[in-house]
């Protein structure tokens, strides 16, 4: 009989955890949850157990997928370990309820949780750009929403870049890869204008991943933009509930992100249509103006022309009214001496010579006597 191996008690410990490291690399146990408690806002603690057996589980609760509660049934992901000091336990690295009615439990507590907080509020939406230039797209290369999303963009439009980060989008590992590449898209340097989280049908452990806390509030912390659409059209995730805009299905998500060209050719042509009627009836109508106002401009012509005419027979008629000659007509005339106006009997010199203008002659005549007419 060999000799039993001797160890000290870290000794012991240290070897145990080799031991179990390298016999469960990647383990995961379903059980229920009994005696679930949070210490200091970090730690967590709780039993997982079935009929014949229970082991403590210990973590901290950035593994937990969102509220949990006594009875729910779950699976975890994790390992094995022999602590020096609080023995045994399997620590966790993920978690995820099982069963409909678990699931359902655990995002109606979650849900509840969130609301309080505000997350799903509608002035928290904010605007997708119409339609977009960069789109950053989180979903599984391989799944049929990704093929069917990437089609329908196409075929509605042209000139959209699409930046995909290929993701699991089911299973335990599924939050934490959608997480990261939520967080890679809003921490580069070359921005998106919306990011676009896509996720065919599939049973409600499937689409888990869009339900548990820790998603649905990088959704929510997003700095750009998210439209998110996981599953059919009966299916709404918190992630959804959390995003600026939701889509029935990943279909639809590339109909509400891009219009349909057709139909923007076809809006097109009748607006060019409209606009081409608008304009000849401008044009019309700014001859049958330009021909008015040229009438206008005739008849305001003709009136101005017409009163400068009479205005100058008037002034014409006056300027003859007020003539010499039509003194002279009337059987005056004007006498002069020594070339002088004579205007009063005074100026007159008896002898002299004076020049009389009639209105047919002139004549010559000499003064030989002046008679003065008696006043009244």
């Amino acid at each position: 009989m060999s000799s039993p191996l001797e160890l000290s008690v870290s000794e012991f410990v240290a070897s145990l955890n080799q031991t179990l490291e390298y016999a469960y690399t990647n383990i995961s146990i379903t059980g229920e949850l009994a005696n679930f408690r949070v210490s200091k806002g970090r730690w967590v603690y709780f039993d997982l157990k079935d009929e014949l057996a229970s082991i403590k589980c210990f973590g901290t609760v950035y593994q937990l997928p969102g509220p949990l509660e006594d009875g729910m049934v779950i699976k975890v992901r994790g390992v094995p370990r022999m602590h020096p000091q609080y023995g045994f336990s399997f620590n966790i690295q993920t978690i995820q309820p099982v069963g409909e009615g678990a699931l359902k439990k655990a995002a109606d507590l979650l849900a509840m949780k969130l609301q309080k907080e505000g997350l799903f509020d509608l002035e928290r939406k904010r605007p997708i750009l119409f339609p977009p230039s960069r789109v950053g797209l989180i979903t599984s290369s391989e799944s049929a929403a990704y093929a069917d999303f990437i089609k329908i963009i196409g075929e509605r439009w042209r000139g959209v870049d699409i930046d995909l980060i290929d993701v699991l989008v089911q299973g335990d590992l599924a939050p934490a890869a959608i997480t990261g590449a939520v967080t890679y898209f809003n921490e580069r340097a070359e921005a998106v204008d919306v990011l676009v989280i896509i996720r065919g049908g599939g049973s409600p452990e499937d689409l888990w991943a869009f339900n548990t806390e820790q998603v649905t509030r990088a959704v929510a912390a997003s700095r750009i933009p998210t439209l998110v659409a996981i599953g059919h059209e009966v299916d709404i995730s918190l992630a959804e509930l959390a995003a600026d805009l939701r889509a029935s299905t990943p279909s639809n998500a590339a109909e509400l992100l891009v219009p349909d060209r057709q139909q923007v050719s076809a809006a097109l042509l009748i607006d060019k249509k409209q606009l081409d009627q608008s304009l000849r009836r401008y044009v019309e109508q700014i001859k049958q103006y330009i021909l008015l106002s040229h009438q206008n401009l005739d008849n305001r012509l003709d009136e101005i022309i017409s009163g400068a005419i009479r205005e100058l027979s008037s002034r014409a008629q006056l300027l003859e009214a007020l003539s010499p000659n039509a003194a002279l007509k009337r059987g005056y005339a004007i006498v002069r001496q020594s070339s002088k106006l004579v205007r009063r009997a005074a100026d007159l010199k008896i002898g002299s010579s004076l020049e009389i203008t009639l209105a047919d002659a002139e004549v010559e005549a000499s003064v030989n006597r002046v008679q003065l007419r008696k006043e009244g």
